[in-house]
């Protein structure tokens, strides 16, 4: 997301008036501020995912599981993670792992409604994934400054997504659509919107086209 600079800027001149007889004025200046607008934290976070290319996606039978899982893969390099509500104790694994690391982008995966929405952000989530578009919650993130990425599969439900305010989409469940030619064919309308194609990935979907080209679709 690039930053975009303001800048107010105004011309020094002189004047000076001979008619009657009148004295030379004085020169007029006018400083020049330039404010810099930050990106926002929904906006450091997509910039993040975006850089990274990858969601880590993390499931656990326990808490001292997702722990050491999640400790593992931070230290490794991940820079992005999501936890599915699914494992035991995970609101408590994500706080945490966002006192540990505050730097990645560390996020709740699975979120279906409007209160694990609630608890998620409260626990230090900076972005929330569901598998369909729960509306309630992409209303209720709009105050929250966390990035709400919701599940969709057709065509209609990417347009209507991004219409309503969605920032990136997860494509879900990509292996079962067609895989590396359906995020291909869904790409060439939809260049302008940033996808996670999520489910059954490869390797081999890492390194398509479609993937790689300005890194407009992420993986999961």
């Amino acid at each position: 997301m690039a930053v975009t600079s303001l800048g107010i800027c105004a011309r020094t001149s002189s004047a000076s008036l001979s008619l009657l007889s009148s004295p030379p004025r004085s020169p007029l200046r006018v400083s020049c501020y330039c404010p810099q607008l930050s990106p926002s934290p929904i906006d450091k976070t997509l910039t993040q995912i975006q850089n990274s290319g990858v969601i880590a996606c993390l499931r656990a039978n326990s808490a001292e599981q997702a722990l050491k899982a999640a400790r593992a893969a931070l230290s490794g390099g991940i820079s992005v993670l999501e936890i599915v509500m699914s494992t035991p104790g995970v609101f408590e694994v994500l706080q945490q792992l966002v006192q540990e690391n505050p730097n990645p982008a560390l996020g709740v995966g699975t979120v279906l409604n409007v209160e694990d929405a609630k608890n998620a952000i409260n626990s230090g989530a900076k972005f929330l994934m569901s598998p369909a578009m729960v509306k309630d919650i992409m209303v209720d993130v709009k105050c929250a400054e966390v990035l709400y990425i919701p599940g969709v599969m057709t065509p209609t439900e990417i347009l209507s997504a991004y219409d309503t305010g969605a920032k990136i989409v997860k494509v879900y469940p990509v292996s079962a659509l067609g895989g590396s030619q359906y995020i291909s064919a869904l790409k060439r309308p939809f260049h302008h919107i940033s996808m996670v194609a999520s489910q059954g990935i490869t390797i081999a979907l890492q390194g398509n086209e479609a993937v790689e080209r300005k890194k407009k679709c992420m993986l999961s």
